[in-house]
């Protein structure tokens, strides 16, 4: 059970139990023990979770979820350990457990940051960048991706140097839309191919660790249906890689 399932059965049970209370269990309470009748204990809890429920089911269906970064695939933006926020509203207001739009707010953009449910399992959240929209034809060639017959420029960025297996990796700094943001293309990694188009309704992802990735390019990912976005990241608010010490200067840094 996740965590929206589970606050939306508290929720539920809560509200029941004062309902409950309210109308059928408190009027006959009165009459037997007049206005000094005291409630019973369970919807005494009951009616102060109710609110507490409620409101952080709010906050986490339309509002901020927080995240852990569980892989090195979103490189050299995201690294292992990293704990951030997702935004929930940009692309629509869902309603939690169902995950059916309420109501539209905006459209994915194309360079975006955003956490996912695999299609093949929706229990498990991938995040990845947007490379592709429906119908975008996307060819992918020795790491240099083109969409819709335009590349993706890219100009070097230097060398990695975050000290861990990927260090004196390639950076690039790549371009879409107008929107730049940094990958990285490890040598001792294969570079994976692609050639399709988006079809309607779907996404096309990519990590920024190009070359160590499982991504759209894969068919362990695909395409994924709009229906799976969860939301855009928006910043870092903890990185600890237990049993290593927290990098407090990560804390705050905007997800680009």
């Amino acid at each position: 059970m996740d965590f929206e399932t589970l606050f939306t059965v508290l929720l539920l049970v809560c509200g029941l139990i004062v309902l409950a209370d309210r109308m059928l269990l408190a009027p006959k309470r009165r009459a037997v023990q007049g206005a000094a009748a005291r409630e019973p204990l369970v919807v005494e809890y009951a009616a102060s979770f109710l609110p507490v429920v409620l409101i952080v089911l709010i906050v986490r269906s339309f509002v901020f979820e927080p995240f852990r970064i569980p892989s090195a695939s979103m490189m050299p933006g995201l690294i292992d350990g990293d704990f951030i926020f997702v935004t929930k509203y940009p692309y629509g207001l869902k309603l939690p457990v169902v995950n059916t739009k309420i109501l539209s707010t905006g459209h994915p953009q194309r360079g975006d940051v955003i956490v996912f449910r695999l299609p093949s399992n929706p229990s498990i959240d991938y995040i990845k960048r947007l490379i592709g929209l429906p119908g975008d034809h996307i060819v992918v060639r020795d790491n240099h991706v083109s969409v819709n017959g335009r590349d993706l420029p890219q100009t070097a960025a230097g060398l990695y140097v975050g000290g861990s297996e990927f260090t004196g990796a390639a950076l690039e700094r790549e371009r879409i839309d107008g929107r730049e943001h940094l990958i990285m293309l490890a040598p001792e990694r294969r570079a994976t191919d692609f050639d399709a188009v988006v079809p309607p309704g779907h996404y096309y992802f990519m990590g920024d660790n190009r070359n160590d990735s499982e991504d759209s390019r894969f068919d362990a990912v695909g395409f994924v249906p709009e229906q799976n976005l969860v939301g855009r990241a928006a910043f870092i608010w903890l990185n600890w890689a237990f049993p290593s010490s927290p990098q407090w200067r990560r804390i705050g840094t905007r997800i680009r």
